[in-house]
């Protein structure tokens, strides 16, 4: 049983590696710059460790978009899960998402700046995803408690996050100086204040 539960725990690093290997050389070199045989020279592995676990670089990408959006999801069900208002389990999925854009900037750029349907065409698009679903279903609860202006759900939820998705990117670019985290207050109180039913509260 030790022996199995060895073997499992080896598996499972190898294929995270792969995984971790894939989003560097994906977010450096970008995807079609970059070759299984790229990754298995980075990686240090053998080809056929990498083909033991995906069949080819599509499903390698697949596998990591995926993991990294059953990551974040659970990131931003814990967030919904722990604050009551919609005012403050939004500003904390602004200030996850602006430290998550310091501390694994290749994660943010490879969910966020690549082209996935050129690469992926089945995947569903970043924006269709669960982590965004979860935004609008915090928005929308703001504004079914009066927290926020009775607006269509997709103009409030791009007034109150598309600010922070563009210094993101703007950051992950290095068009801006960091870190995104110190600018949270700011950032925050101008969104927030875009939709707020009563804007004059103190936030």
């Amino acid at each position: 049983m030790v022996r199995r539960i060895k073997k499992s725990t080896e598996n499972a690093n190898l294929q995270q590696s792969i995984l971790d290997t894939a989003l560097k050389l994906f977010t450096t070199k970008g995807y079609f710059n970059t070759s299984i045989q790229d990754i298995r020279r980075d990686a240090n592995i053998s080809i056929g460790a990498v083909y033991h676990y995906f069949a080819g670089k599509e499903e390698l990408a697949s596998a990591l978009y995926d993991s990294l959006l059953e990551k974040i999801t659970a990131d931003f069900l814990a967030i919904k899960n722990s604050h009551a208002t919609a005012h403050d389990q939004c500003k904390a999925i602004m200030a996850h998402l602006f430290d998550l854009t310091e501390s694994n900037p290749a994660q943010m750029a490879f969910m966020l700046h690549a082209k996935h349907s050129e690469f992926m065409p089945t995947v569903t698009p970043i924006c269709s995803s669960r982590p965004f679903a979860i935004m609008r279903e915090m928005v929308q609860e703001g504004i079914e408690n009066k927290e926020i202006i009775d607006l269509d759900l997709t103009i409030a939820s791009n007034c109150l996050f598309g600010g922070m998705f563009r210094l993101i990117n703007l950051r992950l670019d290095n068009t801006i100086a960091g870190p995104l985290p110190e600018q949270l207050e700011d950032v925050w109180n101008c969104s927030w204040r875009s939709i707020a039913a009563n804007p004059d509260k103190k936030i």
